[in-house]
């Protein structure tokens, strides 16, 4: 019985230790000085920015390239003059578009923190703030991946099997 005790009391104290110097933080300790508490300097860069963020995993995995990596491959890809030509236009517009879109998220993401700050949230504007944020993400996404599906359609099947090689995805 006292052996039990001793191995209770060992477990137990090593359970207690493994949270010292922890004093209480949470995992969002030190986030609460970001200018947009939900979003990191890294995503709010990204939007900004008009980077991939990984949106268009759904179209890069199955098949469809994207513009910038299909440039970036152009040689190796053996585009004609008139496939760069297209895909570098294509990739231009995509950027600025997703660029503006991505400020969207930014500046929606700055309001909804700022109703929390002020203290002015409500049930409603919560919900009208979220719903904004999700529309302007869903066209972010739905840019990127719209991108992928209008580079696929400039190259033959033989450069998209060659692209996902590349890629390392066959």
């Amino acid at each position: 019985m006292r052996r039990l005790h001793i191995l209770l009391f060992l477990v137990g104290g090593c359970a207690a230790g493994g949270h010292e110097g922890h004093h209480g933080a949470g995992t969002y300790a030190g986030q609460h000085s970001r200018d947009i508490k939900a979003l990191s300097e890294e995503e709010v860069r990204g939007y900004l920015d008009g980077a991939g963020m990984g949106f268009a995993k759904a179209a890069e995995l199955n098949g469809y390239p994207g513009p910038m990596h299909t440039l970036e491959h152009a040689d190796a890809l053996s585009l004609s003059g008139a496939q760069r030509a297209a895909i570098d236009a294509l990739m231009k517009r995509h950027k600025a578009e997703v660029r503006a879109l991505g400020a969207d998220v930014v500046r929606i993401e700055r309001e909804l923190d700022r109703l929390f700050a002020s203290r002015g949230a409500s049930g409603r504007a919560i919900d009208a703030k979220v719903a904004e944020a999700a529309s302007a993400q869903a066209k972010v996404r739905a840019s990127h991946l719209n991108a992928h599906l209008d580079t696929a359609a400039l190259l033959t099947a033989e450069q998209r099997e060659r692209y996902d090689k590349l890629r390392g995805y066959r």
